[in-house]
């Protein structure tokens, strides 16, 4: 692996490159390029963002064989479905994560915009920005870097993402990209690791309750995020996280 990821930065030290780290760690293991963020920005300066969804489980299972104390950050908007917290509270249970905040969305931002709690109806923009895009901001400010777990296979603006990008002023690692969705399974079956309560319900990918549907056969895995709405992100992938 390059020297570039290989030294530890200090809190005062510029950040590498995203560019560099890209091409450093273009052909790494989802497990290699975690350590080199720690390596990177240290723990305390580090923090994976988790929807606790149908694929997180694996994400969270690398990430707690790299180091459990990683910092977990998780939105939880108020309009999630109760399984999904369900999860959030085994898997942090399995797997013997030791960081993990809850963050939720400001009562005086949700009070002023969306006090009928229909926003997501008639403007999903702008409920995803209060319940989502702003809460995290806020949460990554003490972090120089963040993890998520997004794969070039669910297409989209998705697909030809590189393992490390520039967020503003922050580095944004994308372990997973390169994976496929046979690999993700292979570590839930060599992990033991539950499904999420929905999956078998016919939900491959989950979000809020209010924007969040089944999808039917053939369908991509996203079909069922904003069905009908023209819309594939929430925002926190597309907007400046500073």
């Amino acid at each position: 692996m390059s020297a570039i990821v290989q030294q530890e930065v200090s809190a005062a030290s510029p950040l590498p490159g995203a560019a560099a780290l890209d091409d450093a760690l273009r052909h790494a293991s989802p497990a290699e390029v975690i350590a080199a963020a720690l390596r990177t920005v240290d723990r305390e300066r580090l923090a994976l963002v988790s929807s606790f969804g149908t694929e997180s489980a694996a994400l969270l299972k690398v990430m707690a064989d790299v180091d459990p104390a990683i910092p977990v950050v998780f939105l939880d908007t108020g309009w999630l479905f109760q399984e999904t917290l369900a999860y959030r509270d085994t898997l942090i249970r399995l797997l013997g994560l030791t960081d993990v905040r809850s963050i939720k969305p400001l009562e005086e931002t949700l009070t002023l915009e969306d006090p009928d709690r229909d926003l997501w109806f008639s403007d999903p923009d702008a409920c995803c920005r209060i319940r989502k895009v702003e809460p995290l901001a806020r949460a990554l400010k003490p972090f120089s870097a963040w993890i998520n777990g997004r794969k070039r296979f669910q297409g989209g603006a998705r697909a030809d993402m590189a393992v490390v990008e520039q967020d503003d002023d922050r580095l944004k690692f994308n372990p997973f990209a390169n994976v496929s969705r046979e690999e993700i399974e292979a570590i839930y079956r060599s992990a033991n690791l539950p499904p999420h309560p929905l999956v078998a319900k016919g939900f491959l990918s989950v979000g809020c309750m209010s924007c969040t549907s089944r999808s039917e056969a053939g369908e991509d895995a996203r079909a069922g995020r904003w069905r009908g709405r023209g819309k594939t992100e929430c925002g926190i992938h597309t907007m400046p996280t500073s």
